[in-house]
């Protein structure tokens, strides 16, 4: 580079946003935080993740509720609306069991033991669970399935019933799938600093995987139960199958899709930019990058 092309890249103000290497050290730095975070704190930043993606699929099943948007326009605002979860856990502030799936990557580092992730994931993975049925018992409450005439239970009916429905196969790629937005959109967020560039990470990546269909874990523990429950109230809606909406087809899906969320991003996003930019030289998130990878 040039002297007098250097002194024209220096004019230009610093966008601010981190460097992929720099993000992949700040994620260490995160996992290592995470990891020795004490279970009861972990435990209650978790029940707030899963409250907040919870909050999300609320939102989604009011939008989709809507019979006068086409399947695309539904699909789109759907998304849209849905990516207010994953916000909200970014800037608020929480523990989501799909976003730590990142922490492999300081499980690379030899940061923390296998032990040490795995208990991380446990405790955030009950609180997850714990804070989306607690949304979903408190909107039970709230009378939400009865907004629109009926319309908001008759689609929670039928959103569950395809997830219940799919077999352990396709909800398990589809939570591959997933979760490989959805940490993309955690690894962008890293790179931010302010709430706009959070939610300017969040957006597509999540209006992607719910307008193609893909599975999150998280998401489910709220869409499901909250599907059976309405199923038994009486709301379904016309054509839906809900042979396979039962507490069996719901745990299959469950299980399928948090394993298929392990892998997408613990493997594709995690251990994909651990082999680039993790096997160098170690920079710290705020520091200069002092050599490229190995």
């Amino acid at each position: 580079m040039t002297e007098d092309h250097r002194a024209r890249v220096a004019a230009f103000p610093d966008p601010g946003a981190l460097t992929p290497q720099k993000i992949e050290a700040k994620a260490v730095e995160a996992g290592s935080a995470k990891a020795g975070m004490s279970p009861a704190r972990a435990f209650v930043l978790a029940v707030m993740a899963g409250f907040f993606i919870g909050l999300g699929a609320m939102f989604m099943t009011l939008v989709k509720s809507d019979a006068t948007l086409s399947p695309a326009a539904s699909s789109l605002l759907g998304g849209l609306s849905f990516s207010l979860g994953l916000f909200l856990v970014l800037v608020a502030g929480a523990e989501l069991f799909t976003g730590n799936a990142l922490m492999v990557i300081g499980r690379m580092h030899g940061s923390y033991s296998w032990v040490a992730l795995a208990r991380s994931w446990l405790v955030v993975y009950a609180g997850n669970l714990v804070g989306a049925l607690l949304l979903a018992a408190l909107l039970v409450g709230a009378g939400f399935a009865d907004m629109a005439g009926g319309a908001v239970g008759e689609t929670m009916v039928a959103v569950a019933a395809g997830k219940a429905g799919l077999s352990w196969r396709v909800a398990f790629f589809r939570g591959v799938l997933c979760n490989v937005l959805v940490c993309l959109a955690v690894w962008m967020g890293f790179a931010g600093k302010t709430v706009v560039d959070k939610l300017a990470a969040a957006l597509l990546p999540v209006t992607c995987f719910v307008a193609c269909g893909f599975e999150h874990c998280v998401a489910n523990m709220f869409f499901l139960p909250m599907g059976l429950v309405a199923n038994a109230l009486g709301y379904a809606a016309h054509g839906v199958d809900v042979s396979a909406l039962t507490a069996t087809g719901a745990l299959a899906n469950i299980s399928a899709v948090t394993l298929g969320n392990i892998v997408g991003g613990g493997m594709f996003v995690a251990l994909g930019y651990w082999f680039v930019y993790g096997r160098g030289e170690r920079v710290s998130s705020a520091g200069d990058e002092t050599s490229l990878p190995v």
